[in-house]
């Protein structure tokens, strides 16, 4: 059994917040889910523990108390809301694991905002410069976590950033979604990350995938 972790998420209400806290709401962890909208958080508290009632799952009022009594704070928001909460979490993030999901997509999704030598995770290590920023599940769409194996093949995800104790305790987390990890480098690979997404959006969009595909590292 892993150690058991309080994990914050910030935008637990969005399509993939609440697929992350109710895939991770099966492990031995305690979950603290923030979003704008407390009602909404609230239901899907309520759907978690309809599910499980074991689970250890609480709607918190504000990212920054969530995030103050998380050990792994995830940040499940769009990329242009990054910069607005990692201000506000910023002192209470101090050496803690925080997760970057997002990717940075253009309004036609054919390319993304960021500048070609950085990513959203490396934005937000900048924004946050004592926190331990890991790239994980933004390759992964939402309904990946309710189906983590498609075509008989365990969905990757992969794993990037500049601390190997914290690339370790994330892989597990990615492990307890029931996808495997693979652990592809330090932060600036989640440039190629990004761009991994956005290819997959695109063929998804353009072959009608419906949602449902992922990467899958072939090798013998």
């Amino acid at each position: 059994m892993s150690t058991k972790q309080t994990i914050a998420i910030i935008g637990a209400t969005g399509n993939m917040g609440s697929a992350i806290a109710k895939s991770l709401s099966k492990s031995n962890n305690r979950l603290l889910l923030f979003a704008n909208h407390q009602d909404k958080v609230k239901s899907v508290v309520d759907e978690i523990i309809t599910g499980n009632p074991s689970a250890e799952v609480e709607a918190i009022a504000c990212p920054v108390n969530a995030s103050w009594e998380a050990d792994i704070i995830i940040f499940a928001v769009p990329f242009a809301a990054e910069k607005d909460l990692a201000k506000a979490i910023n002192e209470v993030a101090n050496q803690k694991i925080v997760i970057s999901i997002s990717n940075p997509l253009n309004e036609t999704y054919n390319g993304l905002i960021t500048a070609p030598d950085t990513s959203a995770a490396e934005e937000l290590q900048k924004l946050l410069p004592n926190a331990k920023v890991v790239k994980t599940f933004n390759t992964i769409f939402a309904a990946n976590f309710a189906s983590p194996v498609i075509d008989g093949k365990q969905v990757d995800a992969f794993v990037a950033g500049n601390d190997e104790a914290a690339m370790e305790t994330v892989s597990e987390l990615v492990k307890t979604a029931g996808l495997n990890p693979i652990v592809a480098g330090d932060l600036s690979v989640s440039r190629t990350l990004e761009n991994m997404a956005l290819l997959l959006i695109r063929l998804t969009m353009k072959y009608n995938y419906n949602w449902l595909a992922g990467w899958k590292v072939l090798h013998n």
